[in-house]
């Protein structure tokens, strides 16, 4: 019975993690829970992001995101806003999975 249920707990977090980096880009930013700003240059950004094909690539807080269709499928709601200066995270987005990744880490918990 104890291995039936560490195997159900195991197996819900492993599906938590999977849809972490789930979002959804909102069109009022009333709606969102974290307002983005998207930069030109990779130096400025306080996340590296890698737009995933699969629901199933988008996996824990690394920048791996997956733009759902809707929003009950998303774990987090952004808006894109226009300044930088509104923003409660700036990302950029890289053509390139292995770029994707922090690199501010004060911010992270913005993802969670």
């Amino acid at each position: 019975m104890k291995k039936l249920i560490l195997l159900l707990v195991f197996a819900l977090a492993g599906a938590f993690a999977a849809s972490a980096q789930t979002v959804y880009s909102a069109q009022y930013k009333s709606d969102a829970d974290v307002k983005v700003y998207v930069t030109q240059y990779k130096s400025d950004a306080d996340l590296v992001v890698y737009k995933c094909s699969y629901k199933s690539d988008a996996q824990d807080n690394k920048g791996l995101w997956y733009f759902a269709q809707y929003k009950s499928d998303a774990k987090k709601v952004i808006y894109f806003v226009d300044y930088k200066s509104d923003a409660d995270l700036v990302i950029y987005f890289s053509e390139y999975k292995s770029d994707a990744g922090w690199r501010n880490n004060s911010k992270k918990h913005l993802m969670y």
